[in-house]
Formats: structure tokens, C-alpha cells, sequence
């Protein structure tokens, strides 16, 4: 049976990013999204409530989210679940649920922007969640651009 680990996030940061380099010299940068969830409670309210979620970040990417995000800036980003399980000082089995970084995007206010205007040109993005240029624009697609062998 196949599985399948996928985790998309928008939030804002809760806290400056950590960055710290292993002896090996890997980049791991530890930092916290908050996600929120707004609805309509039964007594007709509405609720927000809000998740924290502990991410870590390895690597080049590590580098650039240290150096250009803050605490509540805000992010999109993709990942995996990983489960982390220990035993704590007095015996007890711990274990807590985090996301493992695999793509971010920047993302904002045209203010903001101007904090990421020395920022790497998304070499760490993958393309799927990189953003479309400013300057461009969706078009008609003529017929005549088509291949004649497609079916459809």
C-alpha cells in the first residue's frame, strides 16, 4: 500500500527564526508557524482558532529563512509530518508531531517586499510554488499553438 506525506501551510511566524550549524556543516533552522481557522460556532459566534506548528528547515533554505524572515512575517510553505518520540527525565514516553520544510515561498504586502528585495531568486522554491512574475499576464492560448496529434 502506497502512503502519501504532504503538508501545505499559510501562517505567520511566531518567533525569530534559529539557525544553528551541526559540526558538519548543516544549516538547521528551527522556527513556528501560526495557522488560523475562523468559523461559525453552534450558538452562531464566530470562533478563530489557531494552531502553532513547529517547523524545521535544513540546508540552503535554512539559511535564507534565518536571514529573511521574522517573527510575523508570513510564509507559505510545503512539507512532511514527522513524529518525534522520547522518554523525558522521569520515564515518561514523550513524543510530538512536526513538519519538515521542503519548499516556502515569500509572500506579503508590496511593504514587505521591500524586506526581501535582496533575497535569492528562488533557488530553493520549487517551481510549482514559485510566484508568476509581476509583469505577467494570462493570455488567450490560440488553437493554431496546439499540436495536431493531440486527441482533444
Amino acid at each position: 500500500m502506497s502512503s502519501f506525506n504532504k503538508v501545505i501551510l499559510l501562517g505567520r511566524l511566531t518567533r525569530d527564526p534559529e539557525l544553528r550549524v551541526t559540526p558538519n556543516g548543516i544549516n538547521i533552522c528551527k522556527f513556528s508557524l501560526a495557522v488560523s481557522r475562523k468559523f461559525k460556532a453552534t450558538d452562531g459566534s464566530l470562533k478563530e482558532e489557531v494552531t502553532f506548528i513547529d517547523i524545521d528547515a535544513f540546508g540552503k533554505q535554512a539559511e535564507v529563512i534565518s536571514k529573511f524572515f521574522s517573527k510575523g512575517k508570513p510564509m507559505l510553505m510545503e512539507g512532511r509530518l514527522k513524529l518525534d518520540q522520547w522518554d523525558s527525565q522521569s520515564g515518561e514516553k514523550r513524543s510530538k508531531l512536526s513538519v519538515i520544510l521542503e519548499t516556502f515561498q515569500f509572500i506579503g504586502s508590496k511593504e514587505d517586499a521591500s524586506d526581501f528585495s535582496d533575497a535569492p531568486n528562488y533557488e530553493s522554491v520549487s517551481p510549482a510554488m514559485r510566484p508568476a512574475p509581476a509583469n505577467s499576464r494570462v493570455s488567450s492560448v490560440s488553437e493554431d499553438n496546439f499540436d495536431d496529434d493531440v486527441p482533444f
